[in-house]
């Protein structure tokens, strides 16, 4: 049996054609079904039997999962793209280019072969292990994939694979998303000057919004995305919407967020606004985490990094498909492998293959802790 490092040698040049392969099939949140479909088929290609659940993430089990909680290895399959046609790719030497191939897809691919070797190696875990290819990772796909995971399987800890080499996210940002409408009688610009517009007092709410001073838990942040509305230059405008959201890494900070957010509302609607919000996604922040448990993951991981690329990992906070986990007591980090690369969430994004052999050995030997010398 080859070690790590001779077997992603050895097959180097396949991973990077099936990174090439996957990369332009297009996955926005909670459409994957066609990346879906090439992991299911990439896993029964090496003898694995994996099972595709009604949230659309691709699972191959190892052990008796109902014997014990089991060990949870995950990256996600959307991409931050609304695309439903094939994704550009360029290459440029050891370059690559293309939507969404660092955020997730290398991560995924250097997952799926992991999986890989211990399918052709036959390898026994120590406990159940549950490899995942999950869905809705990104924006408002609101981490359906990895809930459906954690609702379906009593999990000991989970490790999902995103981010770039070296980083390590224990501290799950948690965030409210909104659509905020206001609405008033508007009318002509000229003849029905005076009357009550839409966007001036949406501008006076975002104005209110951005007063708040952020509390003093954590970090926590707030952001107004997108505006929209109004009909014309003469019309005073009967509706006016915005994208809001505020984050922390503390689950004070998003508490304190929440009250002074419906609170403002609710005094623009006793001034007779008419506002409507709709809750477009949360992510939930740490809770009832263990952190001996936590530490003791994040030691086993950073001993890995260490020992193949010098120096510790990088933690931190970030929002991730571990916020899940984490606001359930679940031990759970998430581990970059993406060594060069750059331009995230943008038509931009590139990695360098060149570097992508050391990311391939760190989420295998990842995985192998799982498993059975």
């Amino acid at each position: 049996m080859l070690e790590p490092r001779e077997y992603i040698q050895a097959h180097f040049d396949e991973m990077i054609a099936d990174l090439r392969a996957l990369a332009v099939i297009p996955a926005p949140s909670g459409q994957e079904d066609a990346r879906a479909a090439w992991v299911a088929d990439f896993l029964r290609r090496y003898g694995a039997n994996p099972v595709t659940d009604g949230a659309k993430n691709v699972l191959c089990t190892f052990g008796d999962m109902e014997s014990a909680p089991a060990d949870a290895y995950i990256a996600h399959t959307d991409v931050v793209f609304p695309d439903t046609q094939p994704l550009p790719l360029v290459e440029d030497g050891t370059v690559l280019r293309c939507p969404g191939i660092g955020d997730d897809t290398a991560n995924l691919i250097c997952l799926l072969y992991a999986a890989r070797y211990i399918l052709e190696n036959g390898l026994v875990p120590v406990r159940p292990v549950l490899l995942a290819a999950n869905s809705c990772e990104e924006g408002l796909g609101n981490l359906r994939g990895v809930t459906r995971l954690c609702d379906d399987h009593a999990l000991r800890r989970l490790v999902t694979f995103d981010g770039g080499l070296g980083s390590c996210v224990t501290t799950a940002v948690g965030s409210y998303r909104y659509r905020v409408t206001v609405r008033a009688e508007g009318g002509h610009s000229f003849g029905a000057f005076g009357n009550r517009s839409a966007i001036a007092y949406l501008a006076s709410l975002i104005d209110t919004l951005y007063r708040m001073k952020p509390p003093a838990f954590g970090r926590t942040t707030y952001n107004v995305g997108e505006i929209g509305g109004g009909t014309s230059v003469n019309t005073i405008a009967e509706e006016a919407w915005m994208l809001y959201e505020f984050r922390s890494d503390d689950r004070r900070g998003l508490e304190a967020m929440r009250v002074f957010f419906e609170r403002t509302l609710d005094a623009y609607r006793a001034m007779g606004v008419e506002v409507e919000c709709t809750l477009l996604g949360v992510r939930p922040s740490n809770d009832g985490v263990d952190p001996a448990a936590l530490d003791a993951l994040v030691a086993e991981a950073d001993a890995v990094y260490t020992s193949l690329a010098g120096g510790h990992l990088r933690p931190g906070s970030g929002s991730t498909d571990a916020n899940l986990p984490l606001s359930r007591g679940i031990p759970a980090v998430c581990l970059g492998v993406v060594g060069r690369g750059g331009g995230t969430h943008t038509r931009d994004e590139w990695v360098d293959t060149a570097d992508l052999a050391r990311g391939a050995e760190y989420a295998l030997r990842i995985v192998l802790g799982s498993f059975a010398g």
